[in-house]
């Protein structure tokens, strides 16, 4: 059963926010209480809709008075479910959406519940971005804390990279900057860390020109030529890469029909991008071709309806040193049987500024292998549970050969905390140290958490 909580205690928290309190007698609980992956299904004992910092803060003294757990909501993108908790309190800062732009030293402040389409529409506004991910709908905060692979990651680096500061609430209630003058050992656990440390109520970014117009989208291929078109994707990113192209093979349905997608960012001078991109149409049998000319906002929510909100989600991924022979024609055959044609398979190219950045310069680590892989299980009935997990766990068991020990922490799932080691490698005895300074009490745990010593 859910936790319920007195109805004068409840009601004396409501009068400390604007924002609205939701709790399992409220009508529309069962609507706030759903996260993007719909196989999700936890009941907080309330919900507490944030306005300000000073909402965040008491909404923290009010977990702790009354010994519940946390958990923190921004986008509510994690397959893993960390942004609902059962029995606790959710803290949500989806009304906490403010952004700035300052034109002349090229910065962003925005509040930790934006989204990037929010922040995306707003900057691209005057023609800059900050480095992202690949969907619109993830929160700001959670995919900078977790690092931020994306397409300008070449480029320009992981967004965690970009972050020059960021205000956030710690588990004592305290309101805390953390920039290169405060608190940096705060703002070096902030870039990758997570949620271990405190509540991200806003952050600086760095932003750069970038479009508005960039060549994105997607060549797809015939499956009968997939290993193919992954030896050329394999052999491509070997060769030196423009910093300003970005390249995703993924094996994905397109209809009825399996195809292997090469997906592509080109954010560099347009007069070049055709020379650029020229060789990614001579892989094999081309069945569609989406690779074109688009607004930047465009390319970023382009592949948003493949993962709507409400879908069943698992995922399973690992980074890679390389691409084997005996690699590929797993990814080939194992992707064929998956039960349901909306699960996909992506290997992501990292190269260039992203791995230029030492391992040890920020709390996110995982800088030196070029490929980033994903298995990403889709569907939309609970009944399909048990099939299409078991897909992805054998898939996941038949690829660990190929895995190079480390992992994105913002692609790990639920039940995936005994791999939070591989998302920091040689930084995790330091970030055990600065939660120990930071929460020494684990208050904030519903998370990929980092406990303290």
């Amino acid at each position: 059963m859910t936790r319920t909580l007195g109805y004068g205690v409840v009601a004396a928290f409501r009068e400390q926010l604007r924002g609205r309190v939701a709790s399992p007698l409220d009508a529309g609980y069962d609507k706030a209480r759903r996260v993007w992956n719909g196989r999700i299904d936890r009941r907080p004992a309330l919900i507490a809709f944030c306005a300000d910092d000073s909402e965040v803060t008491a909404a923290v003294r009010f977990a702790r008075e009354h010994d519940l757990l946390v958990a923190v909501r921004c986008g509510g993108h994690s397959a893993a479910g960390t942004a609902v908790c059962d029995d606790g309190l959710v803290i949500d800062l989806s009304r906490m959406k403010a952004i700035e732009v300052n034109t002349t030293d090229r910065t962003a402040n925005a509040q930790g519940g934006a989204l990037w389409r929010d922040l995306d529409r707003t900057t691209q506004a005057f023609g800059l971005a900050v480095p992202g991910g690949t969907d619109s709908e993830v929160g700001i905060a959670g995919l900078t804390l977790g690092g931020g692979n994306g397409w300008l990651m070449g480029l320009h680096g992981a967004t965690c990279d970009n972050l020059l500061s960021a205000n956030l609430v710690t588990a004592d209630g305290a309101v805390v900057t953390a920039n290169s003058a405060q608190n940096p050992d705060l703002l070096w656990a902030l870039r990758g860390g997570g949620g271990n440390f405190g509540i991200v109520t806003s952050l600086r970014y760095r932003l750069y020109p970038v479009g508005p117009t960039v060549l994105g989208g997607a060549i797809m291929y015939d499956y009968r030529d997939a290993e193919k078109v992954l030896r050329y994707f394999r052999d491509f990113t070997l060769s030196p890469v423009p910093d300003p192209l970005t390249v995703f093979a993924c094996l994905i349905y397109e209809g009825s029909e399996p195809v292997v997608a090469i997906a592509a960012c080109y954010a560099g001078p347009m007069d070049r991008a055709k020379a650029v991109i020229a060789p990614l149409r001579r892989w094999g049998k081309i069945v569609s071709d989406h690779l074109r000319s688009m607004a930047y906002v465009e390319l970023q929510s382009l592949f948003d309806a493949a993962r709507p909100a409400g879908r069943r989600c698992a995922m399973r991924s690992n980074f890679m040193a390389a691409l084997p022979e005996d690699a590929i024609a797993i990814l080939v055959e194992r992707f064929m049987a998956t039960p349901s044609k909306l699960s996909a398979v992506i290997v992501e190219h990292c190269h260039g500024a992203i791995a230029r950045v030492a391992s040890d310069a920020t709390a996110f680590a995982p800088r030196g292998n070029p490929y980033h892989f994903e298995i990403l299980g889709f569907w939309d009935r609970a009944d399909g549970d048990e099939a299409n997990l078991e897909w992805v766990t054998d898939f996941f068991a038949a690829m660990r050969p190929f895995d190079a020990g480390e992992v994105y922490v913002n692609s790990l799932d639920e039940g995936e905390g005994h791999r939070v080691c591989e998302a920091y490698g040689g930084n995790y005895d330091r970030l055990v140290t600065l939660k120990s300074k930071y929460d020494p009490t684990n208050f904030f745990r519903c998370n990929h958490n980092i406990p303290p010593s």
